[in-house]
C-alpha cells in the first residue's frame, strides 16, 4: 500500500496550519486585481485542491474569513495577517491555499497565468507559460 505524500505549510506566525495531499489539482500565478490587493503584489501563485485533500488545523481559532464578492471567501490569520485560502462558488468543491505559506517542496511548477487581462503594467513576465483570461480554467 502506498503512503500518501503531503505538504505542509502554515501562516507567518505558526497559529494556522495546513496539510494537502500531493499531488495537488493544479498550481497557478492569479493577476486578479481581488488577488493583487489582498496580497499587495503583482500576482499570487495558487495551489489548488480539492477540499477533502486540505486538512487545517486552528487550534486558536486564529483563521478569520472574509467575503471577498458574494461569491468568494478569503482566509487569513487574524494574528499575523497571512493570507492562506480562497474558496468560491465558481470552483465547488475546492480550496486555493498561497503557494508561498509551504515549508515542504510541491514537484508541480506552475501552469498558467490566470485573469491575466488584468495584470499590472509595473512587472514584466517572461516566462512562457499560457496567459489566460478571467473566464478561462486553470486546466
Amino acid at each position: 500500500m502506498d503512503k500518501t505524500q503531503i505538504a505542509r505549510g502554515a501562516c507567518l506566525c505558526g497559529a494556522i496550519n495546513v496539510d494537502i495531499d500531493l499531488p495537488p489539482k493544479w498550481v497557478a500565478h492569479c493577476h486578479c486585481t481581488q488577488c493583487q490587493h489582498a496580497h499587495g503584489a503583482a500576482f499570487v501563485t495558487w495551489v489548488g485542491v480539492s477540499e477533502p485533500a486540505a486538512r487545517i488545523s486552528d487550534p486558536e481559532q486564529q483563521l478569520q474569513w472574509f467575503a471577498s464578492s458574494q461569491a468568494a471567501r478569503r482566509g487569513f490569520c487574524r494574528r499575523c495577517g497571512s493570507s492562506l485560502f480562497f474558496t468560491s462558488s465558481r470552483w465547488p468543491g475546492e480550496l486555493h491555499i498561497v503557494r508561498a505559506c509551504f515549508h515542504d517542496p510541491i514537484a508541480q511548477l506552475p501552469m498558467a497565468h490566470v485573469f491575466y487581462d488584468t495584470h499590472v503594467d509595473w512587472f514584466e513576465v517572461r516566462d512562457n507559460l499560457p496567459k489566460k483570461k478571467a473566464a478561462q480554467e486553470v486546466g
